[in-house]
């Protein structure tokens, strides 16, 4: 038995929310989704956007739940892994550095942590352990659009060909 690709891993997760790694992602200001410098892919904020909708908004905790967060935080990952798919592919991916994860909190809402396991988890099951990364996790008042969450990242990468 062969063990998957990064790419079939990243597809079946898609496939479970109904989300194409393919499809063009929008870009809704001037900046870049992957800027890469020296060997480092930093990667734009991504909220939990299925083609034109936010799949979760509001205020976790409040009219969000944890449950959820959790799954547009696994929406924000594969928009991100999207972002490596199709600027190279995952194969290029050598280490998951730093996931910065923000999550709109209700008052007294504390399990940020909780919401970001779900990113976590689906890049250490993509990239198995060249997904392992350092982490923050923070609560914040407002995201654009609304979104329950808001997602970036940086990974070492392999130059492209």
């Amino acid at each position: 038995m062969t063990t998957p690709s990064r790419l079939d891993s990243a597809r079946r997760f898609a496939k479970a929310h109904g989300f194409d790694l393919d499809a063009p992602l929008r870009v809704g200001g001037n900046y870049q989704p992957l800027t890469e410098h020296a060997g480092i892919a930093h990667l734009s904020g991504q909220v939990p956007r299925i083609g034109d909708t936010v799949v979760a908004t509001g205020c976790v905790g409040e009219s969000v739940s944890l449950a959820q967060a959790r799954q547009a935080a696994e929406v924000s990952t594969l928009r991100l892994l999207a972002i490596l798919h199709q600027s190279g592919g995952l194969d290029r991916v050598v280490q998951v550095l730093k996931l910065g994860v923000f999550v709109q909190s209700a008052a007294g809402f504390t399990q940020q942590s909780e919401v970001a396991d779900a990113a976590s988890d689906l890049l250490v099951a993509v990239f198995g352990a060249a997904g392992t990364h350092a982490r923050t996790s923070v609560g914040v008042f407002q995201l654009p659009k609304d979104a329950a969450v808001e997602l970036d990242l940086a990974v070492s990468v392999t130059p492209s060909a």
